[in-house]
């Protein structure tokens, strides 16, 4: 069966998509990439999505409206990959685009309740590419007890379980989030978790203070100094204190995180602040958040294990930031960890989280569970999705 994934992350920088060749039930699926593509989003579509993004106060028509333009981008997205590749797809995968994700249970209206939002409507893009589509992936783990996410370790555990080496898949995308498999482990005892912010605070901070939409291969931050004592603080802070099962997103680290983050800098003594010191900052705080977390949630809880014998496997768009990954080594070398990307097994960093959803949507097309409990916090495994069938 040939699925299509469709991605879009927290970055709102674009959609992916993977065409996925896959057979095989559960963690006896067999998959291969036939073809990875991306495409940005158009610059008004990415304001709006920005501004909608855990937003005090929205309309609701213009919410409305962009469930159905998103819908609508991601299936001439699927199109065009499809025709570019020239093969006949018989299922697609979207997660959406998460407007807001609240994975603990809050008081509201006299009960308590955990939430989840995906933008893009699954209904539309049945229609126009005339495949069903499985979307809405989240809340099924949800009604189960789960925090929704992460979901990718269902494929890591697919990709990356070895029967002698300890395996970290580590994505870094807008959230940056792991998935630690011990050798010859059952999925059982896999822990995922997300590790902080990723791009999403180092690309705000670009955003306004370079007027660029990135940091492209770490040019700023190779040019600023670490406030290496702001760093220090914020890791004490409550969220990277707390244990997994964790999730993050905008709600955490978006524009207010990246507001105070700014003011933390006007008391900095030393020499005049830069504007390179704020991105190299950002940055160092990524990779520290991922090597403390490694350090205190991984090796910790599997102290008989030597970390030389874990291996990192990173993916996701900070993969390509040379500082980032300059940083992280640093941090993990400490730790005798050897660090890899996903490109040096076989699949483009890039496409991972779009054929993570090629897969689920497989999964849940023949009744399979999708989610890990051990990773989600779900009691239970669950079928993920909801799906949209084409007009007949």
């Amino acid at each position: 069966m040939i699925v299509a994934g469709v991605m879009s992350g927290t970055s709102a920088d674009g959609i992916d998509v993977a065409l996925v060749r896959i057979q095989g039930r559960g963690f006896n699926t067999q998959f291969k990439l036939l073809r990875h593509a991306h495409y940005r989003y158009p610059a008004d579509v990415r304001r709006v999505i920005l501004r909608s993004m855990n937003a005090k106060t929205a309309s609701v028509a213009e919410l409305s409206r962009l469930n159905f333009r998103l819908g609508k981008l991601y299936a001439d997205a699927v199109l065009k990959t499809r025709r570019a590749a020239g093969v006949k797809i018989e299922l697609v995968g979207c997660h959406g685009q998460t407007l807001y994700h609240q994975g603990e249970q809050q008081q509201f209206l006299g009960g308590k309740v955990a939430c989840t939002w995906q933008s893009g409507e699954g209904a539309v893009i049945a229609a126009r590419v005339g495949t069903p589509v499985v979307s809405d992936f989240r809340p099924a783990d949800m009604a189960a007890g789960g925090k929704g996410a992460p979901l990718v370790p269902f494929l890591d555990y697919l990709l990356f379980r070895h029967r002698k080496l300890g395996r970290i898949a580590q994505n870094i995308g807008g959230i940056a989030n792991l998935t630690a498999i011990p050798p010859a482990a059952s999925a059982e005892k896999v822990i995922a978790f997300d590790t902080g912010p990723g791009n999403m605070v180092i690309d705000a901070l670009t955003e306004q203070l370079f007027g660029k939409p990135y940091d492209r291969n770490g040019a700023i931050a190779a040019r600023g100094r670490v406030n290496q004592t702001l760093v220090n603080r914020l890791l004490g802070t409550s969220f990277f204190r707390q244990p997994p099962p964790r999730t993050a997103g905008r709600e955490e680290f978006g524009r207010e995180f990246v507001q105070d983050f700014m003011g933390y800098f006007k008391g900095w003594s030393g020499r005049a602040v830069k504007k390179e010191d704020i991105v190299a900052t950002a940055t160092a705080l990524t990779a520290a958040a991922i090597a403390d977390s490694i350090a205190k949630f991984v090796i910790s809880r599997n102290s008989k294990l030597e970390a030389r014998n874990w291996e990192l496997i990173v993916s996701g768009g900070g993969s390509r930031n040379r500082t980032l990954m300059r940083m992280l080594g640093e941090r993990t070398r400490k730790l005798a960890i050897t660090v890899r990307t996903t490109e040096t097994l076989g699949l483009p960093s890039e496409a991972k989280e779009a054929v993570a959803f090629a897969v689920l949507a497989y999964q849940t097309w023949h009744q399979q569970p999708g989610n890990i409990p051990s990773a989600t916090g779900a009691k239970r495994a669950a079928v993920l999705g909801k799906i949209s069938y084409p007009p007949k």
